[in-house]
Protein backbone atom coordinates (compact mmCIF):
# COMPACT_ATOMS: atom_id res chain seq x y z
CA UNK A 1 0.00 0.00 0.00
CA UNK A 2 0.99 3.66 -0.25
CA UNK A 3 1.91 5.62 2.88
CA UNK A 4 3.61 8.90 3.77
CA UNK A 5 6.86 7.98 5.52
CA UNK A 6 9.03 10.17 7.75
CA UNK A 7 12.56 8.71 7.80
CA UNK A 8 14.44 11.37 9.76
CA UNK A 9 13.70 14.38 11.94
CA UNK A 10 13.11 17.40 9.74
CA UNK A 11 13.08 15.16 6.67
CA UNK A 12 10.77 15.00 3.73
CA UNK A 13 7.32 13.42 3.80
CA UNK A 14 7.63 10.91 0.99
CA UNK A 15 4.85 8.77 -0.45
CA UNK A 16 6.26 5.25 -0.51
CA UNK A 17 5.31 1.61 -0.63
CA UNK A 18 4.80 0.43 2.95
CA UNK A 19 3.89 -2.84 4.63
CA UNK A 20 0.23 -3.63 5.19
CA UNK A 21 -0.76 -3.03 8.83
CA UNK A 22 -1.77 -5.96 11.04
CA UNK A 23 -4.97 -6.38 13.04
CA UNK A 24 -8.19 -4.45 12.53
CA UNK A 25 -7.67 -2.25 9.47
CA UNK A 26 -9.65 0.71 8.13
CA UNK A 27 -9.60 1.60 4.44
CA UNK A 28 -8.66 5.23 4.87
CA UNK A 29 -10.67 7.83 2.97
CA UNK A 30 -9.39 10.84 4.93
CA UNK A 31 -6.72 11.48 7.56
CA UNK A 32 -6.72 14.48 9.88
CA UNK A 33 -3.52 16.52 10.08
CA UNK A 34 -2.88 17.62 13.65
CA UNK A 35 -0.21 19.93 15.03
CA UNK A 36 1.25 16.95 16.88
CA UNK A 37 2.20 15.53 13.47
CA UNK A 38 4.19 18.68 12.71
CA UNK A 39 5.92 18.46 16.10
CA UNK A 40 6.93 14.85 15.46
CA UNK A 41 8.35 15.78 12.07
CA UNK A 42 10.37 18.56 13.70
CA UNK A 43 11.55 16.32 16.54
CA UNK A 44 9.76 18.45 19.13
CA UNK A 45 7.05 16.08 20.34
CA UNK A 46 7.49 15.03 24.01
CA UNK A 47 7.08 11.32 23.20
CA UNK A 48 8.91 10.84 19.91
CA UNK A 49 8.21 7.62 17.99
CA UNK A 50 10.94 5.49 16.45
CA UNK A 51 11.74 6.35 12.83
CA UNK A 52 10.94 5.54 10.06
CA UNK A 53 7.36 6.34 10.94
CA UNK A 54 4.02 6.90 9.22
CA UNK A 55 2.44 10.00 10.72
CA UNK A 56 -1.23 10.49 11.50
CA UNK A 57 -3.37 9.25 14.39
CA UNK A 58 -6.85 10.25 13.22
CA UNK A 59 -8.65 8.68 10.27
CA UNK A 60 -12.04 8.16 8.69
CA UNK A 61 -12.92 5.45 6.22
CA UNK A 62 -14.60 2.10 5.75
CA UNK A 63 -14.49 -0.94 8.01
CA UNK A 64 -16.63 -4.02 7.36
CA UNK A 65 -19.07 -1.97 5.32
CA UNK A 66 -19.38 0.75 7.98
CA UNK A 67 -18.44 4.40 7.61
CA UNK A 68 -16.28 5.14 10.64
CA UNK A 69 -13.88 7.53 12.29
CA UNK A 70 -11.12 6.23 14.53
CA UNK A 71 -7.77 6.82 16.14
CA UNK A 72 -5.11 4.84 14.35
CA UNK A 73 -3.01 2.51 16.48
CA UNK A 74 0.41 4.08 17.05
CA UNK A 75 0.33 6.41 14.05
CA UNK A 76 -0.07 5.15 10.52
CA UNK A 77 -2.95 7.39 9.46
CA UNK A 78 -1.26 8.98 6.44
CA UNK A 79 -1.79 5.84 4.39
CA UNK A 80 -4.27 3.95 2.25
CA UNK A 81 -5.01 1.60 5.14
CA UNK A 82 -4.46 2.00 8.86
CA UNK A 83 -4.61 -0.31 11.86
CA UNK A 84 -7.06 0.85 14.55
CA UNK A 85 -7.99 -0.16 18.07
CA UNK A 86 -11.54 -1.54 17.73
CA UNK A 87 -12.64 0.01 21.03
CA UNK A 88 -11.97 3.47 19.56
CA UNK A 89 -13.86 3.06 16.27
CA UNK A 90 -17.12 4.99 15.85
CA UNK A 91 -19.68 5.16 13.09
CA UNK A 92 -20.12 8.63 11.63
CA UNK A 93 -23.52 10.13 10.78
CA UNK A 94 -25.00 9.26 7.41
CA UNK A 95 -24.85 12.88 6.25
CA UNK A 96 -21.18 13.31 7.19
CA UNK A 97 -18.27 13.23 4.77
CA UNK A 98 -15.16 11.19 5.45
CA UNK A 99 -13.18 14.44 5.56
CA UNK A 100 -15.41 15.72 8.36
CA UNK A 101 -15.00 12.37 10.09
CA UNK A 102 -11.25 12.78 10.17
CA UNK A 103 -11.68 16.28 11.63
CA UNK A 104 -13.95 15.23 14.47
CA UNK A 105 -12.49 13.19 17.32
CA UNK A 106 -9.36 15.06 18.41
CA UNK A 107 -10.68 18.56 17.76
CA UNK A 108 -14.08 18.23 19.38
CA UNK A 109 -12.97 16.15 22.34
CA UNK A 110 -10.17 18.60 23.13
CA UNK A 111 -12.65 21.48 23.12
CA UNK A 112 -15.33 19.50 24.97
CA UNK A 113 -13.09 18.22 27.76
CA UNK A 114 -11.65 21.67 28.41
CA UNK A 115 -14.92 22.83 30.00
CA UNK A 116 -16.29 19.70 31.74
CA UNK A 117 -17.73 20.77 35.10
CA UNK A 118 -17.45 24.49 34.34
CA UNK A 119 -20.25 26.98 33.73
CA UNK A 120 -18.50 30.28 33.01
CA UNK A 121 -20.29 33.48 32.12
CA UNK A 122 -17.47 34.67 29.87
CA UNK A 123 -15.04 32.65 27.72
CA UNK A 124 -11.95 33.67 25.78
CA UNK A 125 -11.07 31.22 22.98
CA UNK A 126 -7.62 31.65 21.47
CA UNK A 127 -7.04 30.74 17.80
CA UNK A 128 -10.76 31.10 17.29
CA UNK A 129 -10.65 30.21 13.57
CA UNK A 130 -8.74 26.96 14.11
CA UNK A 131 -10.25 23.53 14.63
CA UNK A 132 -10.32 23.53 18.43
CA UNK A 133 -11.25 27.22 18.56
CA UNK A 134 -14.22 26.76 16.26
CA UNK A 135 -15.37 23.67 18.16
CA UNK A 136 -15.15 25.54 21.46
CA UNK A 137 -17.11 28.51 20.11
CA UNK A 138 -19.79 26.18 18.74
CA UNK A 139 -20.13 24.59 22.15
CA UNK A 140 -20.60 27.82 24.06
CA UNK A 141 -22.87 29.38 21.48
CA UNK A 142 -25.25 26.43 21.27
CA UNK A 143 -25.17 24.99 24.77
CA UNK A 144 -24.42 27.86 27.10
CA UNK A 145 -25.16 31.48 27.82
CA UNK A 146 -21.58 32.70 28.11
CA UNK A 147 -20.25 35.73 26.27
CA UNK A 148 -17.61 34.43 23.86
CA UNK A 149 -14.47 36.32 22.92
CA UNK A 150 -12.23 34.81 20.23
CA UNK A 151 -8.76 35.81 19.13
CA UNK A 152 -7.32 35.45 15.65
CA UNK A 153 -4.38 36.86 13.76
CA UNK A 154 -6.13 38.39 10.74
CA UNK A 155 -9.36 40.14 9.79
CA UNK A 156 -10.37 37.12 7.71
CA UNK A 157 -9.90 34.74 10.62
CA UNK A 158 -11.75 37.04 13.00
CA UNK A 159 -14.69 37.08 10.57
CA UNK A 160 -14.63 33.27 10.60
CA UNK A 161 -14.65 33.25 14.41
CA UNK A 162 -17.67 35.57 14.45
CA UNK A 163 -19.50 33.43 11.90
CA UNK A 164 -18.81 30.34 14.05
CA UNK A 165 -20.42 31.82 17.13
CA UNK A 166 -18.10 34.23 18.89
CA UNK A 167 -19.72 37.43 20.17
CA UNK A 168 -16.50 39.40 19.81
CA UNK A 169 -13.35 38.75 17.76
CA UNK A 170 -10.10 40.41 18.74
CA UNK A 171 -6.51 40.61 17.64
CA UNK A 172 -3.91 39.21 20.03
CA UNK A 173 -2.86 42.75 20.89
CA UNK A 174 -6.38 43.67 22.02
CA UNK A 175 -6.94 41.30 24.94
CA UNK A 176 -5.08 42.89 27.85
CA UNK A 177 -8.12 44.68 29.29
CA UNK A 178 -10.42 41.63 29.16
CA UNK A 179 -11.60 39.81 32.27
CA UNK A 180 -13.14 36.37 31.75
CA UNK A 181 -14.05 33.22 33.68
CA UNK A 182 -12.48 30.71 31.27
CA UNK A 183 -9.67 30.83 28.73
CA UNK A 184 -9.29 27.99 26.21
CA UNK A 185 -5.72 28.15 24.93
CA UNK A 186 -4.36 25.92 22.14
CA UNK A 187 -1.44 28.33 21.55
CA UNK A 188 0.66 28.28 24.74
CA UNK A 189 3.95 30.16 24.86
CA UNK A 190 3.81 33.83 25.70
CA UNK A 191 0.07 33.98 25.00
CA UNK A 192 -0.60 31.57 27.87
CA UNK A 193 1.40 33.78 30.22
CA UNK A 194 -0.38 36.92 29.02
CA UNK A 195 -3.76 35.24 29.50
CA UNK A 196 -3.36 34.32 33.17
CA UNK A 197 -4.03 37.86 34.47
CA UNK A 198 -7.21 38.01 32.39
CA UNK A 199 -8.95 35.48 34.63
CA UNK A 200 -11.60 36.58 37.09
CA UNK A 201 -11.30 35.19 40.63
CA UNK A 202 -12.05 31.42 40.55
CA UNK A 203 -11.45 31.46 36.80
CA UNK A 204 -9.70 28.70 34.86
CA UNK A 205 -7.36 28.57 31.89
CA UNK A 206 -7.47 25.33 29.91
CA UNK A 207 -4.06 24.60 28.38
CA UNK A 208 -4.88 22.38 25.39
CA UNK A 209 -1.92 22.94 23.05
CA UNK A 210 1.35 24.75 22.44
CA UNK A 211 1.46 25.78 18.79
CA UNK A 212 3.15 29.00 19.93
CA UNK A 213 5.75 27.29 22.10
CA UNK A 214 5.98 25.54 25.45
CA UNK A 215 4.38 27.05 28.52
CA UNK A 216 6.05 29.04 31.26
CA UNK A 217 4.92 27.35 34.47
CA UNK A 218 2.98 29.74 36.70
CA UNK A 219 3.97 29.62 40.35
CA UNK A 220 1.56 28.09 42.84
CA UNK A 221 1.86 31.28 44.88
CA UNK A 222 0.63 33.34 41.94
CA UNK A 223 -2.31 31.00 41.29
CA UNK A 224 -3.30 30.99 44.93
CA UNK A 225 -2.92 34.73 45.23
CA UNK A 226 -5.18 35.33 42.22
CA UNK A 227 -7.68 32.56 43.09
CA UNK A 228 -7.35 30.99 39.63
CA UNK A 229 -6.52 27.55 38.26
CA UNK A 230 -4.90 25.86 35.28
CA UNK A 231 -6.52 22.82 33.67
CA UNK A 232 -4.40 20.67 31.38
CA UNK A 233 -6.06 18.71 28.57
CA UNK A 234 -3.89 15.94 27.13
CA UNK A 235 -6.24 13.71 25.18
CA UNK A 236 -3.74 10.93 24.44
CA UNK A 237 -3.08 10.26 28.11
CA UNK A 238 -6.73 10.64 29.07
CA UNK A 239 -7.58 7.88 26.60
CA UNK A 240 -5.40 5.54 28.65
CA UNK A 241 -6.14 6.76 32.17
CA UNK A 242 -9.84 7.68 31.97
CA UNK A 243 -11.30 5.94 28.91
CA UNK A 244 -14.75 6.09 30.52
CA UNK A 245 -14.70 9.89 30.50
CA UNK A 246 -13.57 10.02 26.87
CA UNK A 247 -16.09 7.43 25.72
CA UNK A 248 -18.97 9.28 27.40
CA UNK A 249 -17.90 12.52 25.73
CA UNK A 250 -17.65 10.81 22.31
CA UNK A 251 -21.18 9.48 22.71
CA UNK A 252 -22.54 12.93 23.54
CA UNK A 253 -20.71 14.54 20.64
CA UNK A 254 -21.74 11.90 18.09
CA UNK A 255 -25.39 12.38 19.08
CA UNK A 256 -25.07 16.15 18.65
CA UNK A 257 -23.35 15.70 15.29
CA UNK A 258 -26.07 13.34 14.11
CA UNK A 259 -28.64 15.98 15.08
CA UNK A 260 -26.76 18.67 13.16
CA UNK A 261 -26.02 20.64 16.33
CA UNK A 262 -22.25 20.51 15.83
CA UNK A 263 -20.41 20.25 12.53
CA UNK A 264 -16.67 19.68 11.98
CA UNK A 265 -15.20 22.24 9.62
CA UNK A 266 -12.66 21.13 7.02
CA UNK A 267 -10.61 24.08 5.84
CA UNK A 268 -8.34 22.44 3.26
CA UNK A 269 -7.98 19.03 1.64
CA UNK A 270 -4.76 17.70 0.12
CA UNK A 271 -4.00 14.45 -1.68
CA UNK A 272 -1.82 12.07 0.30
CA UNK A 273 1.16 12.82 -1.97
CA UNK A 274 1.03 16.49 -0.90
CA UNK A 275 1.43 15.90 2.83
CA UNK A 276 4.42 18.24 2.90
CA UNK A 277 2.22 21.07 1.58
CA UNK A 278 -0.39 20.34 4.26
CA UNK A 279 2.29 20.64 6.94
CA UNK A 280 3.61 23.84 5.40
CA UNK A 281 0.12 25.35 5.55
CA UNK A 282 -0.27 24.47 9.21
CA UNK A 283 3.17 25.88 10.05
CA UNK A 284 2.31 29.09 8.20
CA UNK A 285 -0.74 29.57 10.47
CA UNK A 286 -2.74 30.75 7.49
CA UNK A 287 -5.22 27.88 7.60
CA UNK A 288 -8.79 28.01 8.88
CA UNK A 289 -10.39 24.87 10.28
CA UNK A 290 -8.95 21.35 9.98
CA UNK A 291 -6.48 20.28 7.32
CA UNK A 292 -7.17 16.83 5.87
CA UNK A 293 -5.28 14.37 3.63
CA UNK A 294 -7.19 12.13 1.21
CA UNK A 295 -5.63 8.99 -0.29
Amino acid sequence: MKAVVLREVGGDLALEEWDEPPGVVVDVRAAGVNYADVLIRRGLYPQMPALPYVLGNEVAGELDGRRVCAWSAGGGGYAERAAVDPQWVFEIPGHASFAAGSAFLTTYLTAWLSWVGLEPKSVLVHAGAGGVGRAASQRWRRFGTATIYATAGSTEKRDVALATGADHALGYDEIDDLRVDLVIDPVGGDLFTRSLPLLNPLGTIAAVGFTGGMWDDPSVQWLVGRNVSVRGVYLGRLLKLRPDVVREAVGELLALWDQGRVEPYVGRRFPLADARDAHALIESRRHVGKVVLEP
